[in-house]
C-alpha cells in the first residue's frame, strides 16, 4: 500500500504551490500528495517541468482529485456544457500525463458541490454520465489514466451515493481504467455497514479516502477501523489510501467543505504537520494488511 494525503489539509484555496507540499509530505513521511486537478489545464510548460522534477527529487508519488464546476458537468443536459466539460478534460490529462499521474478521483461523473435549488433528474443524468465517463475514459487510456468515481454522501451529491450505485455505475461504463473510489467520511454518512461496502467494491475499488466523522485525521474520531481493515484485506486491496481531513474554516474550501469552525480551536502549521504524521502512523498500523 501507498499512504498520502490531500494538499488542501493545509489550505483554503483548491490552488497552491505544490511543491511546497510535495517536500512537506516527502518529510513527514508520505509517499503519495493528491493535488487539485481543476487548475492544471493553466499550467505553462515550465510550471509542469518544474512540478514533475520537484515530484521525482523527493520521491512522491502524485494523484489528482477534483470537484467539477458546473460548466464541467459531463451529465448535463445542456450539449454544450457538455462539450466544454470533454475539452477540459481533454486538456487536464494531457497535463496529467506530463505530470506522470496516473489516477484522477472525485465527482467526475457530474459536478460539485451540487445546486440542489435546481430540480434533480437522476435518471437520465446517469445516462448521460455514463455516456460521459465512457468518453472520458477512452481519451484517459491514451495516458494510462485511470478514472476514479467517488461516491458521495447525499448532501454533496446525488448520482452515486452508496457503493452499490458506484459499482453499478462502473459495470455499465465498461471501460478498464474506471473504478469505484470510496470514502470512509462519505460511506459513515450513506452505508449501513461500512465493511459491507467496501466489499461490494471489491476489485472495482480504485482508490480510497480516509478521515474521520469530523473530518479530522485518522485516530482522532470514532470511525470502525477494525472493521475496515477487515474488509480491506478480504478484498485483498493494495492500492492508495489517501487521508484527507478537513479541519480549518474560510476560504473557498472552507465554503465548499462546509467547514463552520475550526475544527481545531487551536493550531499552527506545526500542530497540522503533528497530526498529520501521527495519523499516517496510525493510518500504517491499522489499515495495512500484509
Amino acid at each position: 500500500m501507498q499512504h498520502g494525503i490531500y494538499y488542501a489539509y493545509w489550505e483554503k484555496e483548491w490552488r497552491a504551490d505544490y511543491r511546497y507540499y510535495i517536500e512537506k509530505t516527502a518529510r513527514l513521511g508520505f509517499d503519495l500528495l493528491e493535488i487539485a486537478a481543476g487548475p492544471l489545464p493553466e499550467y505553462t510548460g515550465q510550471q509542469i517541468a518544474e512540478l514533475r522534477r520537484c515530484a521525482r527529487d523527493n520521491q512522491i508519488g502524485l494523484t489528482a482529485g477534483y470537484g467539477p464546476k458546473p460548466e464541467h458537468n459531463i451529465a448535463s443536459p445542456d450539449a454544450a456544457v457538455r462539450k466544454n466539460a470533454a475539452d477540459f478534460y481533454r486538456r487536464l490529462f494531457d497535463v496529467m500525463g506530463q505530470l506522470e499521474i496516473k489516477l484522477i478521483g472525485g465527482g467526475i461523473y457530474s459536478y460539485w458541490p451540487v445546486d440542489y435549488t435546481r430540480p434533480v433528474d437522476k435518471e437520465e443524468d446517469w445516462k448521460r454520465s455514463v455516456e460521459g465517463i465512457q468518453q472520458l475514459a477512452d481519451l484517459a487510456a491514451d495516458y494510462s489514466i485511470c478514472l476514479c468515481l467517488e461516491v458521495l454522501n447525499r448532501f454533496e451529491g446525488y448520482l452515486l451515493n452508496t457503493a452499490k450505485e458506484g459499482a453499478a455505475f462502473v459495470r455499465e461504463t465498461g471501460r478498464e481504467n474506471v473504478k469505484v473510489m470510496l470514502d470512509t467520511f462519505h460511506m459513515n454518512i450513506e452505508e449501513t455497514k461500512i465493511g459491507d461496502a467496501i466489499r461490494t467494491a471489491g476489485p472495482l475499488l480504485g482508490h480510497f479516502h480516509t478521515g474521520e466523522c469530523n473530518r479530522m485525521v485518522p485516530g482522532q474520531g470514532r470511525m470502525p477501523w477494525r472493521e475496515i481493515h477487515d474488509a480491506l484485506r478480504d478484498i485483498r486491496y493494495d492500492q492508495a489510501i489517501v487521508m484527507e481531513p478537513f479541519v480549518q474554516r474560510g476560504g473557498t474550501v472552507g465554503a465548499d467543505i462546509k467547514v463552520w469552525r475550526d475544527i481545531l480551536p487551536e493550531w499552527d502549521e506545526k500542530r497540522l504537520d503533528d497530526d498529520a504524521a501521527e495519523g499516517l502512523r496510525f493510518q500504517k498500523k491499522i489499515l495495512e494488511w500484509k
